[in-house]
């Protein structure tokens, strides 16, 4: 009866985690916006920088509103205001409306990143932790590896790529709907009030800082990717969009592929030596991308990147929240904040690439990021 009540309680967070994902469409409507307004790479590269910007504003803030509503509700409530992020563009489609509608989004966002995983923890044992949460990722990847596949779909057979977006929101609907009748038992600091000054506070802790800054890298690796794979394809194989298109399902494919195996592996095994190779993996497929020009060979480093990047997220979280388990909330909030990384990264590269003339500048900013991560490897603690 426990395990049927515990699997009843992690259907309706498994659909958040899958409308989590809908962050990752903005690499490829990125895409599609930059040839309908004829945008230059910096100024294209606003658009995911205006979703990732929120996650600097909103994500301390996120978890002190936690503790007055709970967990629950603030899922609940980034749900609504996804789903206002995906109507915007149906109604109208320019380039002030889709800075409105991403800002939107990544403000939904960055509430379901902050209470999300907090959630989870009430639902699952510290020790199934990360690979419960990689599991979520794992789901979160599948929305990833979609979009540009309906996006692409719905440009050739109905005319307008835009056409992802109700399909988004109805899913986004039964998430309110699903999540709104469940019942899950909340434990911690519901309640409790915090400062400011005492979350950020935590950051004094040399673990808390490191992993802060894993994030950033992260999430910069990851939209960074999402963005410049298909401007890669165009540039060396002179590929049309829709086709270049599909080099962000490959990375999405590989990633979804990533977390799957990882919510097996680190339900079983400890997670530092799992966190090397899946560094080593995106060292392999940057490496790559600097001198292939034909499309296996670029799509197999894209889907190394992919692979490697899919679980750094669980493990780096998973060790913070353990550290600090009596903050949790706060703890997330700053780990969420690290999804800033969308906004610097974006920025860097579409500065390096306009000022190089090709996308070997936008790869270069993302090697700063993987060899972040591989400098963070030793900090990590054996967790399984």
């Amino acid at each position: 009866m426990k395990e049927k009540n515990m699997i009843r309680q992690l259907l309706p967070v498994m659909v958040a985690f899958f409308v989590m994902g809908f962050v990752d469409l903005v690499g490829i409507a990125t895409n599609y916006a930059k040839v309908d307004f004829e945008l230059s790479d910096t100024l294209a590269n606003l658009f995911p920088s205006m979703v990732f910007f929120w996650f600097l504003i909103f994500s301390v803030p996120t978890g002190m509103l936690m503790n007055r509503i709970g967990r629950r509700k603030t899922v609940l409530l980034s749900l609504a205001v996804t789903i206002g992020s995906l109507l915007l563009p149906l109604i109208n489609y320019s380039f002030v409306s889709m800075l409105i509608s991403f800002s939107l989004l990544g403000i939904g966002n960055t509430l379901m990143q902050v209470s999300l995983n907090p959630l989870l923890s009430n639902i699952v044992r510290n020790e199934r932790l990360a690979s419960s949460m990689t599991f979520g990722q794992f789901v979160k990847a599948i929305a990833s590896f979609i979009a540009p596949i309906i996006a692409a779909w719905a440009a050739a057979s109905l005319g307008d790529w835009k056409y992802l977006f109700p399909v988004f929101m109805a899913v986004a609907v039964l998430g309110i709907i699903s999540l709104g009748f469940s019942q899950i038992e909340e434990k911690g600091e519901e309640g409790e009030t915090s400062t400011f000054a005492q979350c950020f506070a935590l950051l004094g802790n040399k673990l808390i800082l490191l992993s802060f800054l894993g994030i950033i890298c992260h999430v910069g690796i990851d939209v960074g990717v999402n963005v410049t794979a298909p401007k890669l394809l165009i540039e060396r194989l002179h590929m049309p969009l829709a086709a270049a298109g599909y080099a962000t399902s490959v990375y999405f494919l590989f990633r979804t592929a990533g977390c799957l195996l990882g919510a097996f592996v680190l339900a079983k095994y400890p997670s530092k030596l799992f966190f090397l190779i899946s560094v080593l993996c995106m060292v392999a497929g940057f490496g790559g991308l600097f001198f292939l020009d034909s499309l296996l060979p670029v799509y197999a480093c894209i889907g190394l990147i992919g692979f490697g990047n899919a679980n750094i997220f669980p493990v780096i979280v998973s060790q913070a929240l353990l550290r600090m388990p009596d903050r949790k909330n706060e703890v997330s909030g700053l780990m969420v904040m690290g999804l800033f990384g969308g906004t610097i990264f974006p920025l860097l590269m579409g500065v390096c690439s306009d000022t190089i003339g090709n996308q070997s500048g936008a790869l270069a900013v993302m090697v700063v990021g993987v060899l972040y991560l591989l400098t963070f490897y030793p900090r990590l603690k054996n967790v399984s």
